[in-house]
């Protein structure tokens, strides 16, 4: 994911949000530290849906296959609806998602603060995951005997 350093917009916070561990989310709401009274439009829910593919991007279009999602919504006491998606069966996280996305539409300079360091932490984390699995990369190669060579 990366992240334009200028402003940020709502897609770019809603990608980076759904990537985030529950922990982070949990201590970026903490942060914000601002009284707020909500209500849950849709609670977290628990869902699946068709994910589609091609072959070499370019190609017809297929079926792959399900995916678990979780979904939530909710409105902020000025009426600011705020929405969260995540892949599998992360309830909490899907809620934290849709407050944190009510929140940042409300006070987008919050969103400017807070997204550019978990934007920098989720490229470090798979920067030390594409390390980690490179250093496991097996090249193999064919030996061609002299009996078989033409």
């Amino acid at each position: 994911m990366q992240y334009n350093g200028k402003k940020t917009n709502r897609e770019q916070w809603l990608s980076i949000l759904s990537r985030l561990d529950v922990s982070c989310l949990e201590n970026t709401w903490q942060k914000l530290n601002v009284p707020q009274t909500y209500t849950w439009i849709r609670g977290a829910e628990t869902g699946s849906v068709m994910v589609r593919g091609r072959m070499g991007g370019n190609g017809a279009r297929f079926n792959m296959g399900e995916m678990t999602v979780t979904r939530a919504t909710v409105r902020l006491d000025d009426g600011t609806i705020g929405f969260g998606y995540t892949k599998g069966r992360a309830h909490r996280k899907a809620e934290l998602v849709a407050l944190l996305d009510a929140r940042f539409q409300r006070d987008p300079a919050a969103a400017d603060r807070h997204i550019p360091p978990l934007a920098e932490a989720l490229a470090t984390a798979r920067a030390e995951q594409s390390r980690k699995a490179a250093a496991t990369k097996v090249d193999f190669f064919t030996l061609v005997r002299g009996e078989n060579a033409k």
